[in-house]
């Protein structure tokens, strides 16, 4: 198709461009922008055959050297790989350097930022980088897992500093220094159709600082460009100070653009276009990056000596304005932090010396030596893959997906954690994984079997696994809470593809779905709106960190437990639209509760991450209550339910008053709500015993003015635990504020004494519209009274109070699961048929009155009054008989919403 760009265009696109300037000596870069799932990774890495322009590139920069090979030029090629995740650094090519909080990101006086202490590898073919970028993405896969890592939430950074040496006319050493940066970006979060937007952006920058900061340097560069005076705010954020000279300095630039062709993510995908026009009015200064080797030698000998002759006299300048009001202390820190920069920048400037004064085949063979016993092993476990039973990662990014393979050789092969002794065969590390966590059994690579240890966590195909069980090939096994398995078994694919069958190609979206689906939801995806497919998509998002959060609670015995909570629309008042997702935290102690949003809980979870990690590492990991995530403050207001009044009897003028059950997002009962809607006089007061402003149609309404009271008197049978500042909330028609009842305490029966006078002048067939169709949605808040504790469960762990609650079954709470707008439609008719038989009970008034006076005018002879065409209209009893019919045809469609086989059992449908 000739609109169709496989990888090859992409390339020649934009990465050619990329590698035609490093050969000229710019520094080069190239990252790729857009949502989680638009393929960023795919163009800028590829998956399997089909390379991306991280791969190519390299790869056509050694075809390159090669074919100038036998030039007089020396070409050196360096290659690093790190990455940013929550605003540290990690560096991939060597994990052990890594330290808690990150390597640190310093500033160089000429060269800028630089993360300290990251390994710069040396290499000589593309299969040297091939295979350093491979055990790069190994390591990220393990570190992402092992700390509970989103692997879409962090950055990637490829860097290969390309070096041509050579001499010049007058047999100087030159230097021609290409940096190419390739970067693979966090995919930006989807906006939540469901949350408030303000919310929704603080929270997401809790969640990625540098995606947000990145936004704010290219809005500020693209303002620059147009001759503003602006403060780009590099410093801001990790990702930015790194990107410095790639946004706005000395480097070549290219963004790519990422999209999603779905139409659910139109909002996404307009964001990105907009990022992108942005990005592409930046200009930036390349220039030539070549001078004398010597020289560079001879300068960096020069700074030395300066920084040690400044560091051991004390000579140097620290300004602080009298103004300031800086105090000795602080002056003294200052003073130590400048000394250490100094010392830091003489290290860098020493160490990069000596490495300049090295030739290029020692550094070579350096390189080599650290990674030659590491390459064997790895090529021989590929060997043994073939014909060996294992089993391979699944990650959320298919790019992290079978990089961590673990053999079940002949045998029994032990899987558990490092505190294990001996060490176990297969060693996982992380949440839920015990010491003694499993036993994998294989007899002569036929028969393979898997015996959960007591008390361990797993999972086989989305179910839970209690006994030992044979495997089979594509088998999914999750280990702990998030070391998801596929099982591979080379036998039994032989013997599948020998009998013309085809193995199902296993996702990670299809392993989740599928523990989605044992929890209780509906996964399928025949028939679903776009509403649906985006729930389905948090679903498999959320569920797995739920996990995670509650097996961190265990771990830390935090005594809360989370929960996954969908709330339809129709439980919003809402006819149509998309399912809310919630997670509540709820205390096992006291039965306290608190729901989050989809956005509240991912800021808090990777509070939870960090303090699980200074867990693991011996760190001080306990928070105060206002800083801990697993905690809230009592008189944080919570919603105790709703209720839903519909209006019909207004746009016929009838007064209503009901008492309606105050529903929780589960649909359970939280006590009634007493609702009164009574038509008034203009100045508020009510009306008369014999005023009636009852209208025989809705539209009789249109441009007049209406007056009515809106009540709430008060509330009955609230729970005990909410009895603090109850009140009610609600917004009537088109109002952007929310309307308020006084908070009531210290009962579980408040009494409100609410009333609001409503004037609608004039009356619009919109409003009525939202008379007939709309419920006014009153919402019942109030805090939770008690104390952090109670007796019943003091001394007993988290895991313990988990284990008793065998009442609740699963871990999900789904509000109307069955047919949410079945049951509201259920209740929006019977509405209907008591405003229907008020409008009859006022008909038949009506009459009455009429018949009346007509008899007193007929005893009394008036001839005023003009009885004959009066006594015809009543004759013929059309108003009542069409009151009566609405009535009669309203019975029988509540009867047959009542009874699914259609009969009308009642008599009282019948007409007489």
């Amino acid at each position: 198709e000739p609109s169709y760009a496989d990888q090859n265009r992409v390339f020649d696109d934009l990465g050619r461009g990329v590698l035609e300037n490093a050969w000229k000596g710019y520094n080069c870069s190239l990252f790729a922008y857009g949502q989680t799932g638009s393929g960023k990774s795919y163009s800028m890495v590829g998956y399997g055959a089909n390379k991306g322009i991280v791969p190519v590139t390299c790869e056509e920069l050694f075809k390159g050297i090669e074919e100038k090979k036998g030039s007089r030029i020396e070409f050196q090629v360096v290659l690093n790989m790190l990455e940013i995740y929550n605003e540290q650094v990690r560096d991939l090519l060597n994990p052990v350097s890594n330290v808690k909080g990150g390597l640190k990101v310093r500033e160089h006086p000429s060269r800028g930022f630089y993360v300290d202490g990251a390994r710069l590898v040396p290499v000589k073919t593309y299969e040297d980088i091939e295979e350093r970028i491979a055990e790069g993405t190994k390591n990220r896969t393990i570190a992402s897992t092992n700390m509970n890592a989103t692997s879409s939430r962090a950055h990637t950074i490829v860097s290969v500093t390309f070096t041509q040496k050579s001499k010049n006319e007058s047999g100087q050493n030159m230097a021609r220094t290409s940096i190419i940066n390739l970067v693979d970006l966090a995919g930006s979060e989807r906006a939540d159709s469901t949350g408030a937007v303000g919310q929704r952006l603080q929270e997401g920058a809790a969640i990625n600082k540098s995606l947000s900061t990145l936004g704010n340097v290219i809005k500020a560069l693209a303002d620059g460009s147009t001759g503003k005076k602006v403060l780009v705010p590099y410093r801001d954020s990790t990702l930015t100070k790194l990107l410095k000279n790639a946004l706005g300095g000395n480097s070549k630039t290219i963004m790519i653009a990422a999209l999603s062709p779905a139409d659910i993510n139109f909002e996404e995908t307009l964001s990105t276009l907009r990022f992108a026009d942005r990005a592409k009015s930046i200009k930036t200064k390349a220039t030539v990056n070549e001078s004398p080797t010597d020289k560079l030698i001879r300068e960096l000998r020069t700074e030395n000596a300066r920084l040690l002759e400044m560091l051991k006299k004390g000579n140097f300048t620290l300004e602080v304005s009298e103004s300031s009001g800086a105090s000795e202390e602080e002056i003294a820190r200052m003073r130590k932090q400048m000394e250490e920069e100094l010392a830091q920048t003489l290290e860098v400037n020493r160490r990069e010396m000596g490495e300049m004064q090295k030739s290029w085949e020692q550094r070579l063979a350096e390189s080599q030596q650290v990674y030659v016993e590491k390459d064997k092993a790895e090529r021989q476990k590929q060997v043994e893959r073939k014909t060996t039973p294992h089993f391979w990662n699944l990650n959320e990014d298919p790019q992290l997906s079978n990089m961590v393979v673990h053999l079940a050789k002949p045998g029994s092969s032990h899987v558990g954690n490092k505190k294990a002794s001996p060490a176990p065969e297969i060693l996982l590390n992380g949440l839920s994984i015990l010491p003694e966590h499993a036993v994998v059994k294989n007899e002569q690579n036929e028969t393979i079997s898997l015996r959960p240890s007591e008390g361990a966590k797993m999972l086989l195909n989305g179910e839970p696994l209690t006994g030992e069980v044979p495997l089979h090939h594509n088998d999914r096994v999750l280990f702990g809470s998030n070391h998801l398995y596929i099982f591979h078994h080379p036998k039994e694919l032989k013997e599948l593809l020998a009998s013309g069958k085809k193995p199902q190609n296993i996702s990670y979206d299809f392993a989740q779905g599928e523990i989605a689906s044992s929890s209780g939801f509906d996964m399928t995806t025949e028939g679903k709106s776009k509403e649906d497919i985006l729930l389905q998509e948090d679903l498999i998002t959320l569920m797995p960190m739920v996990c995670e959060a509650n097996a961190i609670s265990e771990l830390l015995n935090k005594k809360v437990q989370f929960e996954i909570v969908l709330i339809s629309p129709q439980a919003r008042g809402l006819k149509e639209g998309r399912t809310e997702v919630k997670v509540k935290m709820r205390n096992l102690e006291n039965g306290h509760s608190w729901p989050w949003t989809r956005n509240q809980f991912l800021d808090k979870k990777y509070r939870m991450q960090e303090m699980y990690q200074n867990f693991m590492e011996g760190e001080e990991w306990n928070l105060p209550p206002k800083q801990d995530p697993f905690w809230e403050p009592l008189d944080l207001e919570v919603l105790i339910g709703s209720v839903h009044v519909y209006l019909q009897s207004l746009s016929y003028m009838i007064e209503l008053e009901e008492h309606l059950a105050i529903a929780d997002y589960r649909g359970d009962e939280q006590g009634h709500l007493q609702v009164e809607i009574l038509p008034c006089n203009p100045d508020g007061s009510l009306l008369g015993e014999d005023d009636d402003l009852f209208v025989e149609e809705p539209k009789d309404l249109l441009n007049s003015s209406i007056n009515f009271l809106l009540r709430i008197p008060h509330a009955r049978g609230i729970p005990p635990k909410y009895t603090k500042g109850v009140h009610c909330r609600y917004k009537f028609y088109l109002d952007t504020t929310e309307m308020s009842t006084k908070s009531v305490s210290s009962t579980s029966n408040p009494n409100f004494n609410y009333s609001h006078h409503f004037n609608i002048n004039p009356v619009t067939q919109q409003f009525l519209d939202y008379l007939t169709l709309k419920p006014l949605i009153i919402e019942v808040w109030g805090q939770q009274v008690g104390t952090q504790q109670t007796s019943p469960t003091n001394g007993l762990t988290t895991k313990e109070l988990v284990s008793k609650e065998t009442a609740r079954a699963t871990s999900v709470a789904i509000l109307n699961p069955g047919g949410g707008k079945d049951d509201e439609e259920k209740y929006r008719m019977m509405c209907e048929l008591s405003s229907a038989k008020r409008r009859a009970d006022r008909m038949e008034v009506k009459l009455r009155k009429l018949k009346q006076l007509v008899e007193k005018a007929e005893k009394e002879k008036a001839e005023a009054l003009q009885v004959k065409e009066v006594k015809e209209i009543l004759s013929t009893e059309l108003p009542s008989l069409k009151a009566a019919a609405t009535v009669v045809t309203l019975t029988n469609q509540a009867a047959r919403a009542r009874n699914p086989n259609g009969k009308i059992q009642s008599a009282a449908c019948a007409v007489m």
